[in-house]
């Protein structure tokens, strides 16, 4: 099969899909075609994509491949869909980003550094399911541990945790609550600059 039909085919695929295709699963699909043959089309299908200026666009997302529009259209598709987007409150958004960069990690820990109580934030941001459950912590009590959801890279729009901007970038930003997220010593800001590996397997 020449390239512009496994293209194609590849399209049809990710126009299809529910939610971000995964180069595993079209490998799956399209068993004859190799990894990285498979790999290259799809680089190639990015930057068509981007080139073409369309009103929608091919993106990496979550661990796969979407068709999304285009940023700069959002105010007249919200017309047309009548809908409103995901808010968060700022306690939700600050829950959100201390379990993003710290993750995995258990309820005290995210109080620790906010401060307040957030057993009703952690379950809001579970019900929407932007965190979820890894597991229990192995010590005395078996706290739940919480980390990131595959849905939370879909609605950010990031292809995985690495992109998730540096703690640097946040400092700035942070309110106070925040500010813990960022090293005090050189050797914990190496450390958290990226979330750990063991959280990126999680998703």
């Amino acid at each position: 099969m020449e390239d512009a039909q496994l293209k194609a085919l590849i399209e049809s695929l990710i126009f299809v899909s529910e939610t971000p295709l995964s180069l595993e699963r079209i490998k799956e699909v399209l068993r004859d075609l190799n990894r990285r043959d498979l790999r290259r089309l799809l680089c190639e299908l990015l930057e068509e994509y981007e080139r073409s200026q369309r009103g929608f666009t091919l993106v990496e997302v979550a661990g796969g491949f979407q068709f999304r529009t285009r940023p700069e259209h959002a105010e007249w598709i919200k017309k047309l869909k009548k809908t409103k987007p995901l808010a968060l409150t700022q306690p939700a958004l600050e829950t959100l980003a201390i379990v993003a960069y710290r993750q995995p990690i258990v309820r005290a820990d995210v109080e620790r550094i906010r401060g307040v109580d957030s057993g009703g934030v952690l379950r809001t941001l579970l019900e929407r399911k932007l965190v979820k459950i890894l597991g229990k912590k192995d010590v005395p009590g078996r706290p739940i541990v919480y980390g990131t959801s595959k849905r939370f890279l879909e609605i950010f729009g990031l292809k995985d945790l690495s992109s998730l901007p540096t703690l640097k970038d946040i400092e700035r930003l942070a309110p106070p609550s925040l500010q813990e997220l960022g090293p005090a010593e050189e050797k914990e800001a190496a450390a958290h600059e990226r979330p750990s590996e063991a959280a990126e397997d999680s998703l």
